[in-house]
Order: C-alpha cells, then structure tokens, then sequence
C-alpha cells in the first residue's frame, strides 16, 4: 500500500513538474531568423540587433513573452518552422502566395521593395519620373535591372557587380542615383552621410512574420501584439530609428 501511494505521490510530482515546465515554456517565443541582412537582422560587435530584432523582442514584451533565437540560413527558415524548431520565423521573409500555401503570416510589418537613392542635394531628382535620361547605377543581374528595363527604357543604366560599387559611383558623382533594395539603402544611409531616399517606391513587396498553419491562435496574438505597438507609437519609433532619411550622429 505504501509502495503504491509513493508511486501516485511520484507520478504526480512528475505531472506537475511537466505542466510547470509547460507554463514556463509558453512565455517563450522561439524564434528562426537568418542575421546576415542588415539593416533587418545582424550582429554588431557581437550582439545581435536589427529592426526585425527590435520589432519582435518589442512585440514579445507585448505579449508577456521571452524570445529565444534560432540562427538558420535563409533557406531553412520555412522547413524549419514547419518541423517545429520554433514558432515563428522572422527574417525580411516576403509575402507570397507559394510561401502561403504551406505558413501562415501576420499581417504585414512592413513594406520593401525597390528604391532610388540619390544625393541629398540633388535637386534634379525628386520623383520617380525624374530619373528617365539620367545615369542610374544598378546591380547586375538583380531586380533592378529588369524593372527599369521594363518602366524606365529611357535611364542610362551603369551596370556594376556589387551594391558598394554601385552606391560608390552615386557617391563619386559618376551615377546621379542608384536603384537597389530598400533595406541594402536605409543600412547604407545609416553609415554614410549626404544621400537621401526617394519616398515614392518603384515596387512594394511586403514582409511578413511567418507562423505555423497549426497555431492560428499564436498568429492572432502577434497581430493583436502589433496593432498594440502601432497604436502607442512603438512601432513608429523602431521604423524611424532603421528607416529614416536623415543619418545617425
């Protein structure tokens, strides 16, 4: 008899200790991210930060979560998260449709695309129209390339292999802008002073955070998470602090 009630007293002790282990796991929000794609998620002197980074530590404490990164190559974000080695996968993923057939998203947290950068005191560019027959510096065989190509025909397009070159020749006066992806000219202008960012995009292509089909609720509360952030001007602060014209002093 006493065997047997030591043995209830155990298992019990088991079972609470599981539930507690439980409780404390659902405060932690594990998170994939890929930290090579300043200025949305890499590591500075040692430290990882980003505006993706600051954006989800922001909506965890909104949640009343601990976040817990997962580093992983890009391209093992979405297996990853389907096989359940976190819970949400954040890391400057767009929003489409093949994406969406096997994750869910919140809703978008913000906006990339394609943007012109120019020099802060050019006055010859303040439009997108502005750039048809002048010479705008592109990245080989990237999206920039085709999209002038196809809307632009009249740019005299200065084709170059690496991003540096081509934000160089814009530097140097050899290019009157460059056109490149969002991200790549907010973290350039964080670094460099004197260039600007057009406001008007030439596409728009939305990033979202990328959940589990099987956790609707986790998604729900992300973007209950985020509206919270909009609204009390948290969220405005951290796109201001990554994604502002003017450079850091």
């Amino acid at each position: 008899m006493k065997i047997c009630r030591n043995l209830l007293l155990a298992s019990l002790a088991a079972l609470t200790l599981a539930a507690s282990g439980v409780r404390a796991q659902d405060n932690v929000l594990h998170v994939g991210t890929d930290a090579t794609f300043p200025p949305m998620e890499f590591v500075e002197n040692g430290k990882r930060t980003g505006f993706d980074v600051e954006l989800v530590e922001a909506l965890a404490k909104a949640m009343g979560k601990q976040v817990e990164w997962v580093d992983i190559d890009f391209k093992g974000l979405i297996p990853g998260l389907i096989s359940r080695r976190f819970d949400m996968a954040v890391s400057a993923i767009y929003i489409t449709d093949d994406r969406k057939k096997v994750v869910d998203f919140t809703n978008s947290y913000y906006a990339g695309g394609l943007v012109v950068m120019t020099k802060d005191g050019n006055a010859a560019i303040r439009k997108l129209a502005d750039l048809d027959g002048k010479k705008v510096s592109v990245q080989v065989g990237t999206k920039s390339v085709s999209y002038l190509q196809e809307h632009h025909p009249k740019v005299q397009r200065v084709e170059v292999e690496k991003n540096q070159e081509m934000f160089n020749l814009v530097d140097i006066g050899r290019a009157d802008a460059a056109v490149t992806g969002k991200p790549a000219a907010y973290q350039y202008l964080r670094t460099r002073p004197g260039m600007r960012v057009l406001e008007e995009q030439l596409t728009t292509e939305e990033y979202g955070m990328a959940l589990r089909k099987d956790t609707p609720e986790l998604t729900k509360a992300v973007n209950a998470a985020l509206s919270r952030l909009k609204a009390d001007g948290t969220y405005a602060a951290i796109v201001k602090k990554w994604f502002s014209n003017s450079t850091p002093r």
